[in-house]
């Protein structure tokens, strides 16, 4: 169950990527003691990553990129397929590996334009709209690792989390990203006033709930990780996504039922 999901999310050839990364020489965009390495090597990163689509597809146009540019439903794992390659590149290659892999999105973000349904104009290469979605991606990732990550990182480690990654994000090309807690939460809440739910946003949100093309195994492994990424959103987030919420179930069964897939996945790993 936890093989076959794996294999789902992170794509046919993840063992051979991982060892071509981990095979180069040279220094690390990372430190080999950086909270990155801990944070993204934990399989809570499954719930963080769904975690982060949920909120970053708040921001219209952040989403209407995704709804005009992405082949999300006709290849729903592809975009997880690559942001993985992506996490893995920077988190454990080397500067070299990282940086190439940062100049690939760049060009890729190149040719993302259009406009809201609102008709506003975006580019995916617009640092602030990158610093939208670095903010709920890192917010996302921190947030699933106190959850139900095994290493727990103390409120310093979690700051350095944040530092770190805001190099990725100004690498991207995003505004100056914020170098703490304090200051991701403050960022998270200017952003507010942005932020509401289109159809597409909803369509989205419908669409991880229940994606198309999961084997009766994989939707087993699968549904207490969607559950655990829409019990940890904030309730005004389901609301607007017109999520699920049940909080009896939110605090008594997804947690444990949640708990209990990871360990799967980590004995798996090991």
């Amino acid at each position: 169950m936890a093989t076959t999901l794996r294999d789902r999310v992170g794509g046919p050839d993840l063992e051979a990527r991982r060892d071509e990364i981990l095979a180069e020489t040279g220094p690390p965009w990372f430190a080999d003691d950086s909270p990155v390495r801990v944070v993204h090597a934990d399989p809570a990163m499954f719930v963080g990553g769904l975690l982060a689509v949920f909120r970053q597809t708040l921001h219209p146009r952040a989403m209407a990129g995704v709804a005009q540019h992405s082949r999300y439903r006709e290849d729903p794992w592809g975009r997880l397929h690559r942001t993985g390659h992506f996490l893995g590149a920077i988190t454990f290659g080397t500067r070299a590996t990282a940086e190439r892999a940062i100049a690939g999105v760049r060009a890729i973000h190149t040719r993302v334009t259009g406009v809201d349904d609102r008709g506003a104009p975006y580019a995916a290469s617009d640092p602030h709209l990158l610093l939208w979605v670095h903010c709920a991606e890192v917010e996302s990732f921190v947030t699933a690792h106190r959850a139900y990550g095994v290493e727990r990182l103390d409120p310093a480690d979690r700051d350095r989390y944040v530092a770190d990654m805001a190099t990725v994000a100004e690498a991207l090309g995003s505004e100056p990203a914020p170098r703490s807690q304090r200051d991701l939460t403050d960022a998270l809440r200017a952003f507010g006033p942005e932020l509401r739910a289109t159809a597409d946003a909803r369509r989205a949100a419908r669409y991880l709930i229940v994606p198309p093309g999961l084997s009766v195994a994989e939707r087993v492994g699968y549904a207490p990780l969607v559950a655990a990424a829409i019990a940890l959103l904030p309730v005004e987030t389901r609301l607007r996504l017109r999520l699920p919420f049940t909080p009896v179930g939110d605090r008594l069964v997804v947690p444990p039922v949640t708990a209990g897939t990871l360990r799967i996945a980590r004995w798996l790993a090991a």
